[in-house]
């Protein structure tokens, strides 16, 4: 399992002219959801301090809109036993809370493990069952697989903690399937820096990288994997430079709870 955002080449080419023209690469899907980079970010003006910042309570994608010096901390593909808990002891030692995009597969290996980070106040969203590249599949296979790993997740947290929080693996999606997740009122969750932490890199070179791209944007989601051990050690160091800088990091919640109560992506969609 590589990390989430690596970059996919797509090879294939199908038959059917509407695939062809609904698959598009991360880059391309990724302009709409942020296109507000291109706006002027306002001079940063950060004191050292409390690291823990504002609730964003968020019924959209669009919702998600952070001020200059705001983080959110994200960890996909988890969760893993050994590294999880280390990345919970970390967040609770700086008092911040994170959005954990599970994988259907993991969650059912490790239930009590999802529960424990719900337990602990962080947003757990989904992130497919097995991680597979969505852009590859059928339409049907690939609601499929979403739907599949948004049950297991559920099930592993006793069906209350579910958000509707969901990122695509590899960031691979088509217009199709984004469109349908946000009208089943899902909320996709982008990416603004990518750690790269799935790279066999030292930690201060982790380190230095995401801190780097974070200064160059000056807010913006963070994606990690809650999965690599580099990630575990570097992270404690890592918040403790984010509070010296100025930074706050922002809680998301959905703005209702769990996954009753709206429109669930589930298999016969695709039929539709």
């Amino acid at each position: 399992m590589a990390g989430c955002a690596k970059p996919i080449r797509h090879t294939d080419v199908s038959a059917d002219a509407q695939v062809v023209a609904d698959r598009m690469t991360t880059g391309a899907v990724m302009q709409m959801a942020s296109a507000r980079l291109t706006q002027p970010i306002p001079n940063r003006i950060l004191q050292p301090g409390h690291l823990e910042g504002r609730t964003l309570t968020v019924a959209t994608t669009a919702d998600i809109v952070l001020r200059p010096g705001e983080v959110i901390l994200t960890f996909d593909d988890g969760p893993r036993a050994g590294k999880t808990p280390a990345i919970l002891d970390a967040l609770d030692q700086y008092g911040v809370k994170a959005t954990f995009l599970m994988l259907g597969s993991a969650a059912k290996a490790n239930p009590a493990l999802a529960r424990q980070v719900a337990q602990h106040g962080h947003t757990v969203g989904s992130h497919t069952y097995n991680h597979v590249d969505l852009g590859k599949l059928s339409r049907q296979a690939a609601l499929d697989e979403i739907a599949r790993g948004e049950a297991a997740v559920a099930e592993a947290l006793g069906n209350e903690d579910l958000s509707p929080f969901f990122r695509f693996p590899y960031l691979s999606q088509t217009g199709y399937l984004r469109t349908t997740l946000l009208q089943g009122d899902m909320v996709v969750l982008d990416v603004d820096i990518d750690s790269k932490d799935y790279y066999s890199d030292s930690v201060a070179v982790v380190t230095a990288r995401t801190l780097d791209r974070l200064e160059a944007r000056g807010s913006g989601i963070i994606l990690f994997h809650d999965i690599h051990q580099r990630t575990v050690d570097m992270l404690p160091g890592f918040l403790a430079e984010l509070e010296e800088r100025g930074y706050s990091v922002v809680r998301l919640v959905p703005k209702s709870s769990g996954i009753f109560g709206r429109s669930v992506i589930t298999a016969e969609l695709g039929g539709q």
